[in-house]
Formats: C-alpha cells, structure tokens, sequence
C-alpha cells in the first residue's frame, strides 16, 4: 500500500505546482496589463492552467492605457547596465 500512496503524493505535488504556476503567470500578466494583482491571482486560483489564456488575449489586445505592457511593448527589455540606478 505504502508504494500507492507515494505516487499519489508526488502527483499531488507536481498538480500543486502547476497550480501555483499558473497563478504565478495569471497575476503577473494582470499586473503587466494594467488590472491590479487581485483579478489575475484570482483566475490563476479558480481556474488553473485555463486561466493563463483570457489573460493572454487581454494583454496581448486590451491592455489599460498607461500600464507597463501599453508603454514598453509585448515583451518587456530588461534594462541594460546603464539604465539601472545605483
């Protein structure tokens, strides 16, 4: 029984880490997107691997004027040595 018991641990665990990762995503193209943390965090909860596309779509096409994915573009530079302050 111990041997069943143990996969059934290490899948819990990878389903655990998928879920936190797609959280993760949701909150930070949210953010990105100009709606606030709250709404991605929530759809990354609620709807796990599935709450990754709706917010895909809104930040690729209806990003809020003056948020950071309006301002710097689709995929955000990294600032180079002379741009970072010190």
């Amino acid at each position: 029984m111990t041997p069943i018991l143990a996969l059934l641990g290490a899948k819990a665990l990878y389903l655990l880490l998928l879920w936190l990762a797609a959280a993760i995503i949701c909150s930070w193209l949210s953010v990105r997107a100009g709606y606030g943390e709250r709404p991605g965090l929530a759809t990354g909860l609620l709807l796990t691997i599935f709450g990754i596309v709706p917010w895909l779509i809104i930040y690729g096409f209806w990003p809020r004027p003056g948020s950071a994915r309006a301002e710097l573009g689709l995929i955000p530079r990294r600032p180079s040595a002379d741009d970072r302050p010190t």
